[in-house]
């Protein structure tokens, strides 16, 4: 019997050190092993943001050995899934996709600062990655 391939998906912010991390960590908590996960930015920042690997700490998940990269063209064209988190990111598509199949999630920008404005931010990408991961079969 053929091993069925993972589904997979890729998250994309602008820095790929905040909201775009989280959602990948959120997602390999939910799912383990059973779909590839994968993060990048438009203008990725070199290193990630402490505050939202607390914030995902503090529900279970972890952004340990993640780094702030850019998007892998190949990556782009081939995952099942394409995310962009927040509405200031803007990815070309590749001359095989539509623009309508990547999808946009419009991430709460909460006013204030610390733990409790970056808890907002989490638990709303907690919220939509756990129903996609639900719409994914995982």
């Amino acid at each position: 019997m053929a091993q069925q391939e993972r589904p997979s998906v890729l998250f994309i912010c602008v820095s790929n050190a905040g909201k775009s991390q989280m959602a990948e960590a959120l997602m390999r908590a939910r799912v383990g092993g059973s779909a590839t996960v994968n993060s990048a930015g438009t203008h990725p920042k070199g290193s990630i943001n402490q505050e939202s690997a607390e914030s995902v700490a503090r529900v279970g998940a972890s952004m340990e050995g993640s780094l702030s990269e850019p998007i892998d063209a190949h990556l782009l064209r081939t995952v099942d899934r394409v995310i962009i988190l927040g509405n200031d990111a803007e990815v070309e598509p590749p001359f095989e996709m539509k623009a309508e199949e990547i999808e946009r999630w419009d991430i709460v920008e909460p006013g204030g600062e610390g733990e409790a404005r970056m808890d907002k931010i989490r638990d709303d990408i907690k919220q939509r990655v756990d129903e996609l991961a639900t719409e994914m079969g995982l």
